[in-house]
């Protein structure tokens, strides 16, 4: 028997599972000539998502004691390799997210990341169904459905319509018993009756992709207009079984643009009393010369988790923050 002081919450069986599903993963990307690549966890620039708050460090540096930052995802040193490379790349690594505690969350997990160049969404789509196909050794096909559609099947708003102000908004929250109050921001209240509302409905049946997410959540994707003219941000997200498992953009690749969303975020978060993030302008000096891709982030733990039918991610990892 192993002494509860430093039980791992993975148990052998399937942490033997877990490793034969990240071979299965690693041969997937082998297969297909993209190359595995390493890029630093810590970094002296940080990620200024307002929703996604950076675990801090220090270490000496050449210039003394530096502040720095573990990244909360690889994708900023994985696209400087990409603008000097011009080649697929994927990676598996740590990440770390600050504040992030529940039955789907801890601070640190281990996600997967890929860079296509030349590949469309659809195109980054169809891989990641093959690849949802070798882990689950069985035919997987994804359903679709967009941002707007699943707003309007299961509450019966339009969320880019002028009509669904955040008065609406918020009525439809307190009608499903949710009281939190998100003011007048519209995208918030978006987000909230999102989250609590639509996603614990998604990929119930199938693993399914919701596509064109408003422009507000571009993030690092490029925008577009929507069949009905709505501008969109250029992405999707996979779900399984309610739970939020990858994210991919057809990322942008204008340095001034992304420039101008950082100093954005910073703002928003100076209005909330959050820490400014200083920006990575080694990943502006690269965006320049990113060939025109796609890139997907996926959460290793929660796949591991849905495909086994375990309800808390503590199942998926071996030692969690908690117990590190």
């Amino acid at each position: 028997m192993i002494a509860s002081e430093y039980a791992p919450t993975l148990t052998l069986v399937n942490a033997k599972k877990r490793a034969q599903m990240l071979q299965h993963i690693r041969a997937f990307f082998e297969a297909r000539n993209i190359m595995e690549v390493t890029t630093p966890i810590l970094s002296q620039a940080a990620n200024t998502d307002v929703y996604i708050q950076s675990v801090q460090a220090t270490f000496q540096g050449a210039t003394g004691q530096t502040k720095g930052y573990l990244h909360t995802s690889p994708e900023f040193a994985m696209k400087r390799l990409l603008a000097a490379y011009q080649t697929p790349i994927y990676q598996i690594c740590q990440v770390f997210r600050d504040h992030e505690k529940g039955h789907r969350h801890n601070i640190e997990f281990t996600m997967l990341e890929w860079y296509r160049p030349n590949f469309s969404l659809d195109a980054l789509a169809d891989e990641l169904s093959e690849l949802l196909s070798v882990v689950y050794q069985k035919p997987i096909h994804l359903t679709q459905i967009s941002y707007a559609q699943a707003f309007v099947h299961y509450l019966g708003i339009h969320p880019f319509d002028d009509m669904s102000t955040p008065d609406i908004l918020r009525q439809c929250a307190v009608a499903h018993n949710i009281h939190l109050d998100m003011g007048d921001d519209k995208q918030g209240w978006l987000d909230l009756l999102f989250s609590h509302l639509i996603e614990p409905k998604l990929g119930l049946q199938n693993p399914t992709l919701v596509i064109n997410y408003p422009k507000l959540t571009a993030a690092l994707a490029k925008t577009a207009a929507d069949a009905d003219g709505y501008e969109i941000a250029r992405r999707f997200e996979l779900y399984i079984h309610g739970v939020e498992i990858a994210n991919a953009y057809d990322e942008l690749a204008n340095s001034q643009e992304l420039l101008k969303r950082f100093e954005q975020d910073n703002h928003e978060r100076r209005r909330q009393g959050l820490p400014i993030m200083p920006i990575d302008h080694r990943l502006l000096a690269a965006c320049d010369h990113l060939p025109d891709c796609c890139g997907i982030a996926l959460g290793i733990d929660r796949l591991f988790m849905v495909l086994q039918g375990q309800l808390n991610i503590n199942q998926a990892i071996a030692i969690t923050t908690d117990n590190a």
